[in-house]
C-alpha cells in the first residue's frame, strides 16, 4: 500500500506534466515553434548536466552516446517542435488530451516491432482509446473553412509526437535497458540541445519575446523538463514503474484544469467523455484496468456435477 506522502507525489508529478501544454500555449506564439524548442532545449540542458554529475550518471551518458543521441530525436527535438506546432491552433487542454495516447502507440508499435502478445485486453484497450481520439477530433469539424485544417493538422502533431513517444519507449526497451534512465533523460536534453542550436538561431523571432513568454519558458524547463524527471524517476525506484506510471493518467486533468483557469479555455462534457474513453482504453492496455472475466465451461474430462453447475450460470 502506498504511502501518503508518495500518493502526494504522484500528484505532483501529473500536476506539473499538465503544466507543461500551459506554458507552451503562452509561450509558442511568441517564439515560434522550431526557436521555442531549440531554446527549451538548451536550458534544460543547463539544468540537467548537474543533475546527471550530482547521481554521477555522465558516464553512462557518454558510454551510450549513439542511442541517447537518438533518443534526443525522437524523444525530445521532434515531439518539442510539434506540440509547440499544436499550441498555435488548439488549447492546451486539448493537447494535454491528446498526449495521453503514448501508451496507446507503444503498445502498438510494441506489437509489430517488438512481437509483444496482444491480448483481447489489449486489443480492446487499444481499440476503446484511437475511437476516443476519434470522437475528440470529430468534434471539431464544425469549424469548417481554414480553422478546421488548423485544428486538424494541431491534433495530428500531438498524435505524430505521441507516436514518436512510443517509438522511444520501445527503442529503449530492446536497445538501451540497462542505461540508467536518468542518463538518458538528460542526455536526451543535451544531444537535441546540440541539433536544435542552427535551427533555433536560424528562426529566432525578430521580435523579442516579452517577458510572459519568457517566464513561461524558463518554468516549463525547469519545471516540466528537469524538476519533475528527478521526481518521477525517484517514485519509479520507489514503488516501481507501474505505480509511477499512474501518474501519467493525471496529466490530461491538470492539463485542462491549468488551462481553463489561466486561459479562460473551455472544457466540454463531449471533450470529458472522450477523455474518459481514452485514458480507459489506455488503462486497459496498460493491465491497470482489467476485462471482466467471462465464466469458463468445464474441461472435457470434468464430471457431470461441474457441467450442471456450468449450464446454471450459463442460464442466470
Amino acid at each position: 500500500m502506498m504511502r501518503r506522502a508518495d500518493v502526494g507525489q504522484l500528484v505532483l508529478v501529473g500536476a506539473i506534466w499538465g503544466a507543461s501544454y500551459l506554458f507552451i500555449r503562452i509561450a509558442a506564439p511568441a517564439f515560434g515553434p522550431v526557436a521555442m524548442a531549440g531554446a527549451r532545449a538548451i536550458l534544460a540542458a543547463l539544468l540537467m548536466l548537474p543533475i546527471l554529475l550530482w547521481r554521477g550518471v555522465a558516464g553512462e551518458t557518454l558510454r551510450h552516446w549513439k542511442g541517447i543521441a537518438l533518443v534526443g530525436v525522437t524523444n525530445v527535438a521532434l515531439p518539442f517542435i510539434l506540440f509547440n506546432f499544436a499550441a498555435l491552433a488548439i488549447p492546451a487542454g486539448l493537447s494535454s488530451i491528446l498526449s495521453s495516447t503514448t501508451p496507446l502507440f507503444a503498445a502498438l508499435i510494441g506489437a509489430i516491432w517488438l512481437g509483444d502478445r496482444l491480448t483481447v485486453q489489449r486489443m480492446a484497450g487499444l481499440a476503446i482509446g484511437f475511437a476516443g481520439v476519434v470522437l475528440l477530433v470529430a468534434d471539431k469539424v464544425h469549424l469548417g473553412g481554414g480553422a478546421l485544417w488548423q485544428t486538424l493538422a494541431a491534433a495530428f502533431a500531438c498524435l505524430a509526437a505521441t507516436l514518436l513517444y512510443g517509438f522511444t519507449g520501445n527503442f529503449i526497451k530492446r536497445h538501451m535497458a540497462q542505461v540508467p534512465p536518468l542518463a538518458i533523460a538528460g542526455g536526451s536534453q543535451v544531444a537535441a540541445a546540440v541539433l536544435l542550436a542552427l535551427p533555433m538561431a536560424a528562426t529566432w523571432p525578430e521580435t523579442t519575446p516579452g517577458l510572459e513568454a519568457w517566464t513561461a519558458l524558463v518554468a516549463l524547463c525547469a519545471l516540466c523538463t528537469s524538476f519533475v524527471y528527478v521526481l518521477f524517476y525517484d517514485l519509479i525506484a520507489r514503488l516501481g514503474a507501474s505505480r509511477a506510471m499512474g501518474s501519467l493518467f493525471l496529466i490530461p486533468a491538470f492539463g485542462v484544469l491549468w488551462g481553463g483557469l489561466f486561459l479562460g479555455e473551455p472544457f466540454t462534457l463531449r471533450m470529458a467523455l472522450c477523455c474518459g474513453v481514452i485514458l480507459a482504453g489506455c488503462a486497459l492496455t496498460m493491465g491497470l484496468l482489467k476485462l471482466p472475466a467471462w465464466p469458463r465451461g468445464p474441461a472435457p474430462g470434468e464430471d457431470e456435477a461441474a457441467r450442471k453447475r456450468w449450464t446454471i450460470v450459463r442460464l442466470r
